[in-house]
């Protein structure tokens, strides 16, 4: 199957996204910072999941981690 990465815009933030299994999945921390708009939106992330997790909850419970190309051009 071939496999499509894009990026789309938010707020005038970028925000990747790919094509997986017929459905567009996005990059939870590239949504958070444009939300939030907080210099270190994968540490923000992080710790609302932490925040959750303590709290007895969860953050989605249907969630898979794509590697998607970073600006730097890495994939992660």
């Amino acid at each position: 199957m071939e496999k499509k990465t894009t990026i789309a815009l938010f707020k005038g933030r970028t925000i990747r996204r790919t094509l997986h299994q017929n459905e567009w999945w996005f990059s939870v921390v590239d949504v958070v910072a444009a939300l939030i708009d907080s210099p270190d939106a994968g540490a923000y992330w992080r710790k609302l999941k932490q925040r959750l997790k303590e709290e007895g909850g969860e953050v989605v419970t249907f969630c898979h981690g794509l590697k998607l190309p970073a600006a730097d051009g890495k994939q992660g």
